[in-house]
């Protein structure tokens, strides 16, 4: 681990820790350092309680069995996805309310993560106002907009792609072949960021 995301680690630790037992806890996993101290600081100005960790895993041994009222989840990171944490999450505590938040956002990864007990799920980027207010909400919104005009071809090829991967348990190879492609050409595929429409 690095000494910057160690002293953040460090610094949100002491503070779910410490003075703040009082404050609404927020576990905040994401793999990126440095969104990590942006968004850990911003929320801590909000009243959380923040505790930081980087991959699932590191989740799992930090939260132990202090299970957050709050967790903020990216979906995409080294090892098991983030889905594998909201489950684990809801498992242990069915209150917790868990927001995904992901740079690769699509309608099969938004389905499962909901199913699995998100409550609330954002496309990067995000700001620490959005993300309060999805922590917040506890129901639907039938006012929510309806997109004007239908997906453009590549954004309906993306989720296309993430509805066979989900239906394959994040298997690429065999997502490559059910969808007819070679593996290589899907893992190209996957590591861009899917259009907005």
């Amino acid at each position: 681990m690095c000494e910057d995301c160690f002293a953040t680690d460090k610094a949100y630790g002491e503070n779910m820790n410490s003075k703040n037992k009082d404050f609404p806890s927020l576990l905040l996993v994401d793999d990126d350092p440095l969104f990590c101290s942006v968004l850990a600081s911003a929320m801590v100005n909000r009243g959380f309680s923040v505790m930081v960790a980087h991959d699932v895993d590191d989740a799992l041994a930090k939260i132990g069995d202090n299970v957050p009222e709050y967790a903020v989840v990216d979906l995409s990171m080294p090892g098991p996805s983030g889905l594998v944490l909201v489950e684990r999450l809801h498992a242990l505590d069915a209150y917790t309310r868990i927001v995904v938040l992901t740079g690769y956002a699509s309608i099969a990864t938004a389905v499962e993560a909901i199913k699995l007990g998100a409550t609330h799920y954002l496309a990067k980027p995000a700001d620490a106002n959005e993300i309060v207010l999805a922590l917040e909400r506890t129901q639907g919104d039938v006012a929510a907009g309806i997109a004007p005009q239908p997906m453009s071809v590549n954004r309906l090829e993306w989720e296309h792609i993430q509805k066979v991967l989900a239906e394959c348990e994040g298997n690429i190879s065999e997502a490559a072949r059910r969808l007819g492609m070679h593996r290589r050409t899907l893992q190209r595929k996957l590591a861009k960021r899917p259009t907005r429409s």
